[in-house]
């Protein structure tokens, strides 16, 4: 059950990190990237990416880790396993993260960012000297929303041969018949939930500029 436990932290920590390393510039994109962004696409490119993404979004998390079977072998080299299921995780992941992003940002106040044009600032140093600034707070809570999102994948991902808590409240509590097994997995979960959450909620009150006085 502790193996399990660091396994689930294992792949919930590194599937979040490359969900957001993918998920945060496609979302700024998304977020600037309109005719009257601050960074303005040609509008093709912008209707491939939210197709992609909206794509992607769409299909439930098993049927997406059976489809991406293919890619996490050329990656992994194999599709069981701990390792292997972060793969589907991340793709199943920096969509929801992108959409996240772009909620984030797009609340930011339009005079902030009418001031930093005013003054001169390139569309690159509105986007990361005062947009994703300004944004913190509310990036910390999404990206909490999206670690816990995630953990309740690894869940899922224990029904097709993935490791952590999932694989041992299948394997060991349900195809077994131990339900106290089962129950233990089940509370654990929950307990990194809970865990995932204060801390973001910490961070996210710590760095909110209007709560500082």
């Amino acid at each position: 059950m502790l193996f399990a436990l660091w396994e689930t932290l294992y792949i919930t920590v590194l599937a979040t990190l490359f969900s957001i390393i993918i998920g945060l510039p496609i979302g700024v994109i998304l977020a600037t990237g309109d005719k009257d962004g601050v960074l303005p696409l040609p509008k093709p490119l912008m209707v491939v990416i939210n197709f992609i993404v909206n794509i992607l979004r769409s299909v439930p998390f098993l049927i997406l880790m059976i489809m991406v079977f293919p890619l996490t072998r050329l990656i992994v080299g194999t599709t069981v396993g701990t390792t292997a299921s972060i793969v589907p995780l991340v793709i199943a992941a920096f969509p929801f993260v992108a959409r996240l992003v772009e909620g984030s940002l797009r609340e930011i106040n339009p005079n902030i960012i009418e001031a930093a044009q005013s003054m001169g600032a390139s569309p690159f140093q509105v986007i990361v000297k005062v947009m994703i600034p300004e944004s913190v707070p509310s990036l910390i809570s999404n990206f909490t929303i999206a670690i816990t999102t995630i953990l309740s994948y690894t869940a899922m991902s224990g029904i097709i041969g993935g490791g952590g808590l999932g694989k041992i409240a299948i394997n060991y509590g349900y195809y077994r018949y131990k339900y106290l097994v089962m129950f233990a997995a089940v509370v654990l979960l929950i307990v990194l939930v809970q865990v995932f959450q204060s801390v973001g909620t910490h961070l996210a009150i710590k760095t909110d500029k209007r709560l500082k006085r």
